[in-house]
Order: C-alpha cells, then sequence, then structure tokens
C-alpha cells in the first residue's frame, strides 16, 4: 500500500483536543487491548514530551513520543512508538523512528537517545542504529531491553 503521510510535531500544549483524544485512543488500542496489557498510561510524561503523529487521509495511524534529556534518562528518549494495526509491514515504523531520530537531535543535539524497547524488536531498532545496553528486564508483563542511539554516530540521521 503506497501510503502519503502527512507527519506532525508538536509539544503537548500546542496539541488540538482532539489530536489528544485520537493519540490516547490509538496507544489504548495498542498497548492495552493488542498487546492485552493493563498498565497507567497516562504518567505525567505527556506535558513534557514532542509528540510526533503520523497521519493518512486524516486519520492517526503512527504516534511516537520524545522525551527531554534528563526526564527519564541522561539522554533524550523515544517511547509509546506506536503504528495502527492496519498500517503495519510497510516501513512506516521505520519512517516513524526516523523522523523521531531526526527531531530529537534537532531539539537536544548532543545528546544520546535512549530507548525501552521490547525484546522482540531488537533487531529492528538494531537497524536504526541502536545498540543494547541492558539484560531483558520486565516492564509491565513484557520483556524489554535499554537501547542507545549514539549522538557521535547518529549525526549524520
Amino acid at each position: 500500500m503506497s501510503l502519503n503521510i502527512v507527519w506532525t510535531s508538536c509539544k503537548f500544549d500546542e496539541l488540538q483536543l482532539s489530536q489528544l483524544y485520537e493519540i490516547m485512543q490509538l496507544r489504548s488500542a495498542v498497548f492495552v487491548v493488542e498487546q492485552n496489557c493493563v498498565y497507567q498510561d497516562i504518567d505525567d510524561s505527556d506535558q513534557q514530551a514532542y509528540h510526533i503523529c503520523g497521519y493518512s487521509e486524516q486519520k492517526l495511524v503512527c504516534y511516537s513520543r520524545l522525551l527531554p534529556p534528563g526526564f527519564k534518562y541522561p539522554g533524550s528518549s523515544i517511547g509509546r512508538v506506536i503504528t495502527h494495526q492496519n498500517y503495519r509491514g510497510d516501513g512506516l515504523g521505520k519512517t516513524l523512528m526516523q523522523k523521531s531520530i531526526s527531531c530529537c537531535y534537532k531539539s537536544w543535539p548532543d545528546h544520546n537517545v535512549v530507548i525501552s524497547a521490547q525484546q522482540h524488536l531488537e533487531k529492528f531498532y538494531n537497524s536504526l542504529g541502536f545498540c543494547k545496553q541492558s539484560e531483558p528486564y520486565m516492564e509491565d508483563g513484557i520483556p524489554h531491553i535499554e537501547m542507545m542511539l549514539n549522538s557521535e554516530k547518529a549525526g549524520a540521521n
């Protein structure tokens, strides 16, 4: 499927209520319902974040949340990475991550990017330049690993 994606990047206080609703709806559909994981998604971090949204035909189809250095990790971080179930398999997740990485380096130059990745996605994140930083640990009942993208290596991204 060939998609024409419209990308937005904005801070929490720049989000329209309808955008925030779409974000929370997609996060709930994927992280709570699809992954059958009961956890506290509303975690007092959204207000500090940049929100990267990808829209196809005015529908939110992918999303990520970027947190500043020192908020969760010493470096910046990318989390809540989602692609709508109907839009997977065509590289949209990779494009979303590339946009997210680029925004991190534009917003917080010279800081590494850290993620808490679901362990089964390690190879995907390796393909983007992330390196494993921890042994597996459980987060919300799902095995995760900490991974980092070094700002010196990724400066060209």
